[in-house]
């Protein structure tokens, strides 16, 4: 596009914002004292102010309100989290413990901010999730400032109340996962580059570059998803000549890789031998690890070391479940995030249609590209990887939803003397209607009434809408009628959320769901083998023992009393016990493990992160996951693992069923210290001391 197009166009906007039209982009438009910029004249509707409080205000009652149920949550990170906060080194790596043997599965991002809380307040369950709720509060507050630069009030408000009752959005704004961060930085992202829209300014573009690199160090390549809307969006509608606007994309992939590239290169370039060995990867490679494990294997089914064994390989139906454009729309993800997808979707469409002849520099046309791309890049991703996936990853399409919802509805119902626009305002809210009917009827046992009033009313209120063509003047109470029925059924699944304990690695929001393919058996997660045997399985409950402030024991599933000998247990096909839940162990136990615990580099050594993760954080002293997350990992070696005993670094060896003792150095590790050292039981678990003879 050449310039004096650029030009002639920026021409017809102020033309159109002059007159004041809502509708124009930016010109006339002025920024109020929150810093959107509103279409009005004065600082928007008097209103505002007090909506966006009461917005924010219930954003923290529900992120935060019995917050300390889960415990420890996700035992895996707690324990990461517990040993950042007492080792700088640990911190820096992101370490399952503060011996640094090996790290987490994932960049450390996200552990940075919860340490650094633990360091302030103490170890305590708050102290781990309370920055993850105000990570909540946080990315509502952002999702209605990006909506409010090129919409109305409205539309913003109604984004951040349907990002508020999105079941997966309460569920991970209140666990310990790297997914809150990872929303907060892409919602961030998303505003810097709206507001590059506005002035074409470069420095805009490097925020969205560097927040980009900071969701990297969150959760690797998954935060990559969203570059495709982020650059189309600036790329198309920027202000800038065509070849100005390339060069400013060219400098934010510099930021980019500035952000995320120096912790790399960090852990690349360390020697190997003093520090932390990679979790999950196969080659001690952060890159390894990237590509692989959390790369590519992720699209491909082909993880080495997978959760479970390995995984599904390739399309149709795997380990993790049948791919296909209708994933998102299963039992295992509807009722997490699909409740207003096809509503998002068809007034998008219609708001596209209606906004066709704007300029090239209108703005909000250019947000409702911006948030449909991030939604259908994403979701079909999702829909179509054969590797691991969890239905609270789909949180990663909530503020997407949430700002197509708010911005095409207030868009349509501005625009309802237009028949297209009243007629996918109505198709919207009947669709949805019938959409919430399908997701309630899944858990049957959960308010089986709610399911029958949504239809109802929904469906008449769809019938208002287009009989108010004739009678305007119940339109608005129509329209107060379908926005009701399209958001109880995810107000009632997110109350159910907020209101129940969530532990363990793999968690679910919502209440029970007929036919989800599930999880690994273990509070807060759906019963059963994933890929396994369907049927009812428990979404969202579980038992939990609460730590005290100065920590404590989490049940994260139904360890043995005495911690590492778990189990199988949970729903249809049964679960992983150690592997997925954090141990448990006794009094008795970690009474032994704390004595002279300050003359070892770690008090105990055990099979797999998460039977390590409960020892470590009854007693807060560093414990070795031998294997990392699920034991398959090489590390340590049987020879460093005997160099370190004869050092005297380890005291004691517990042994733990987690599916991976039987493989690799665990297994030989394993075997060694059983031939080598005699077993005692301190309550009802078996335990060597290292520092002993056979």
């Amino acid at each position: 596009m050449s310039y004096t197009a650029d030009r002639a166009d920026d021409a017809s906007l102020r033309e159109k914002s002059a007159d004041g039209a809502d509708r124009a982009g930016r010109g006339a438009q002025r920024r109020g004292p929150w810093g959107w910029v509103t279409s009005r004249r004065d600082d928007g509707p008097a209103w505002e102010r007090p909506a966006l409080l009461a917005l924010l205000v219930a954003a923290a009652v529900t992120y935060l309100v019995t917050l300390g149920s889960s415990g420890w949550a996700n035992s895996f990170y707690s324990a990461a989290v517990q040993a950042g906060s007492v080792s700088w080194k640990a911190f820096l790596f992101g370490s399952s413990d503060g011996g640094n043997s090996i790290t987490v599965d994932k960049p450390p991002a996200s552990l940075w901010v919860m340490a650094l809380s633990v360091r302030i307040f103490g170890l305590s369950s708050w102290a781990i999730l309370v920055p993850q709720a105000l990570m909540g509060v946080a990315t509502t507050g952002v999702l209605y400032a990006a909506v409010r630069r090129h919409s109305t009030a409205g539309a913003a408000l109604l984004s951040g109340v349907v990002l508020l009752l999105t079941p997966v959005a309460a569920l991970m704004f209140r666990f310990n996962n790297p997914d809150a961060l990872l929303v907060l930085l892409m919602t961030l992202a998303a505003y810097t580059v709206l507001r590059a829209l506005e002035g074409g300014r470069t420095r805009w573009l490097l925020a969205a570059g560097a927040l980009v690199g900071l969701g990297f160090l969150t959760k690797q390549l998954q935060v990559f998803l969203v570059l495709p809307a982020l650059g189309a969006t600036y790329l198309f509608f920027g202000p800038r000549r065509a070849g100005a606007r390339v060069l400013q994309l060219l400098a934010a992939g510099a930021a980019l890789l500035v952000s995320a590239g120096w912790w790399v290169a960090l852990v690349e370039l360390w020697p190997a031998s003093s520090r932390p060995y990679v979790g999950g990867s196969t080659d001690n490679s952060f890159l390894g690890l990237t590509l692989g494990y959390n790369g590519l294997g992720r699209l491909t089914g082909e993880e080495t070391g997978s959760v479970g064994g390995g995984g599904g390989g390739g399309g149709g139906t795997g380990m993790w479940g049948e791919t296909g454009i209708t994933r998102l729309f299963t039992a295992e993800f509807g009722g997490q995030i699909a409740w207003l997808v096809p509503a998002a979707l068809v007034m998008a469409v219609v708001a596209l249609v209606l906004l066709r002849r704007r300029p090239r520099l209108d703005g909000q046309r250019a947000q409702v590209v911006l948030w449909l791309t991030w939604l259908l890049v994403t979701g079909l991703v999702f829909s179509f990887m054969s590797g691991i996936i969890h239905a609270y990853y789909s949180v990663a399409l909530a503020p997407a939803v949430a700002a197509l919802v708010g911005v095409s509805a207030s868009l349509l119902w501005r625009e309802r003397a237009r028949p297209l626009a009243l007629a996918g305002l109505a198709v919207a809210t009947a669709g949805t209607a019938v959409w919430s009917f399908v997701l309630l009827s899944r858990s049957s046992d959960f308010l089986p009434w709610l399911s029958w009033v949504v239809l109802v009313v929904g469906v008449l209120a769809a019938v208002g809408l287009v009989a108010s063509a004739l009678r305007p003047s119940v339109t608005k109470v129509v329209a107060g009628l379908a926005l009701a029925a399209s958001l109880a059924g995810p107000l009632a699944c997110t109350v159910q959320t907020v209101a129940t304990p969530h532990t363990g690695s793999i968690v679910s929001a919502g209440p029970t769901v007929a036919g989800a393919m599930g999880g690994f058996g273990g509070g807060g997660m759906r019963g059963g083998f994933p890929g396994g045997q369907t049927g009812t399985a428990p979404g969202g409950t579980g038992t939990t023992t609460t730590p005290g402030a100065a920590g404590g024991t989490a049940a994260g599933g139904t360890a043995a009393a005495g911690g590492g000998s778990t189990g199988r247990t949970g729903g249809a096909g049964g679960g992983m016990g150690g592997l997925l839940n954090g141990s448990t162990p006794s009094a008795e136990l970690v009474t032994l493990l704390e004595q002279d615990a300050s003359s070892y580099t770690w008090v105990a050594a055990t099979v797999g992160a998460n039977n390590a993760a409960g020892y470590q954080l009854a007693t807060q002293e560093p414990v070795m996951p031998i294997g990392g997350f699920n034991g398959t990992d090489a590390s340590p070696t049987l020879e460093q693992f005997q160099a370190w005993v004869a050092e005297g670094k380890i005291h004691y060896f517990v042994p733990g069923r987690t599916g991976g003792e039987g493989q690799g150095t665990a297994a030989q590790i394993t075997s060694w210290v059983e031939a080598t050292f005699t077993a005692q039981t301190v309550g009802s678990t078996t335990v060597y001391d290292l520092t002993t003879g056979s």
